[in-house]
């Protein structure tokens, strides 16, 4: 039992570790997309149309681009975490035992 008991906690462990480093790596691709897009970028980004718009693309990615990366990224997370959640074993299931 002993065992298996620290078999459970190396795989918890190992599953907290992947879930923080994903949350690192992507909210590190959030800041930038966000914060050097839309600031650091938007004079260079400016010289470009979004086609059938006008807007400039420096303004759109402060107005809405950071929001649509942000969304993105959710989706991101999500898969990613079924795929860490079913190679460590801690899926979520309903009383039947499916996914």
């Amino acid at each position: 039992m002993n065992a298996q008991h620290s078999n459970s906690n190396e795989r918890r462990q190992r599953y907290w570790r992947r879930n923080l480093r994903l949350v690192a790596i992507l909210l590190v691709l959030w800041f930038a997309l966000s914060y050097g897009a839309s600031i650091l970028l938007a004079p260079w980004l400016n010289q470009f149309r979004i086609p059938g718009t006008g807007f400039r693309l420096g303004f759109w990615m402060a107005q809405q681009g950071s929001i649509v990366a942000f969304v993105a990224l959710i989706f991101v997370y999500a898969r990613r975490m079924d795929r860490i959640e079913r190679v460590e074993g801690v899926e979520e299931r309903d009383e039947e035992g499916q996914r």
